[in-house]
């Protein structure tokens, strides 16, 4: 997966625009949303999203008790990426409700942003 593909390069080119990535936390614990990989076994996944809207979208049902939160690329690359990394989750981008999203390897995710980052 690069970040030619189209869904991807949507993303990366919202993202570029906002310098923001959104993901959904819960509200009274301060956890955040992680999900099983649909594409690997005993994987983790944490879902992204471009907009806060699109985060928004899924403060339904089981994630209810969730709101979206903005994580700035600084603070991505500086704190997220170790912790994720030890946990070897990946990144569900654009997550959708059915398991309609691409999953990305952190470090390759990551590279994307810190290009992005530096423009």
């Amino acid at each position: 997966m690069t970040d030619t593909t189209p869904p991807v390069a949507d993303f990366m080119a919202q993202v570029k625009n906002t310098q923001t990535i959104w993901a959904l936390q819960d509200k009274a614990s301060e956890g955040w949303v992680i999900l099983d990989s649909i594409n690997f076994e005993d994987t983790d996944v944490m879902p992204v999203w471009s907009s806060r809207a699109l985060a928004q979208n899924h403060c339904v049902d089981e994630w209810q008790d969730y709101q979206p939160m903005a994580i700035s690329l600084a603070d991505w690359l500086e704190f997220w990426v170790e912790d994720l990394a030890e946990d070897n989750v990946l990144i569900g981008v654009e997550w959708l409700d059915g398991g309609e999203y691409l999953e990305l390897e952190l470090a390759e995710f990551s590279q994307m942003l810190a290009k992005l980052e530096q423009l």
